[in-house]
């Protein structure tokens, strides 16, 4: 059984692995602490990314918004304020994916959860498909999910189907 320190620092590197094999610049504080694991930078943006390993339940990869620590009270619980994260990245090591969730979307919520397939009673409004939020079609410039390959002479072309996910 892995604690929760070693589930954090799988996730962190993960999230690092995935980001940094999409092309964004990442960041690490030197101290540990603060209310956000890594920055990254997406194109002349920074965003300060809090980490978290989301286990996956059925057809739902749940992220829970809050830090947890234990105290003399018992155990503590926190969620995060605006302004002191961008966005949550998640790490579902059942699928090994990374999603990225911008914090204005979620302020406030204890848990976000991601649906994988459909629900059991045809829901579709309110819902957050996992798909929407996948590392490649978040930290693409302009939120593009194109994937970009390279021709010979060093131009960017666009690579994949059309419409994106029509291919396996």
């Amino acid at each position: 059984m892995l604690t929760s320190d070693q589930k954090g620092a799988i996730a962190e590197t993960a999230i690092i692995h995935t980001a940094i094999k999409l092309g964004v610049n990442v960041y690490t504080p030197v101290v540990e602490g603060g209310r956000y694991d890594m920055i990254f930078e997406v194109e002349s943006s920074l965003l300060r990314i809090q980490c978290k390993w989301s286990p996956r339940n059925g057809d739902v990869v749940a992220l829970r918004c809050y830090s947890a620590r234990r105290s003399s009270k018992g155990l503590l619980r926190r969620v995060y304020a605006e302004g002191e994260i961008d966005a949550f990245a998640a790490y579902c090591p059942e699928l090994d994916r990374c999603y990225l969730l911008p914090f204005d979307l979620f302020a406030g919520r204890t848990q976000i959860s991601l649906r994988l397939g459909p629900c059991r009673n045809n829901q579709n409004l309110g819902i957050n498909w996992a798909k929407d939020f996948e590392f490649a079609a978040r930290l693409r410039p302009d939120g593009a999910i194109a994937q970009l390959g390279e021709r010979c002479h060093g131009m960017a072309e666009v690579a994949g189907s059309i419409p994106a996910g029509s291919t396996l």
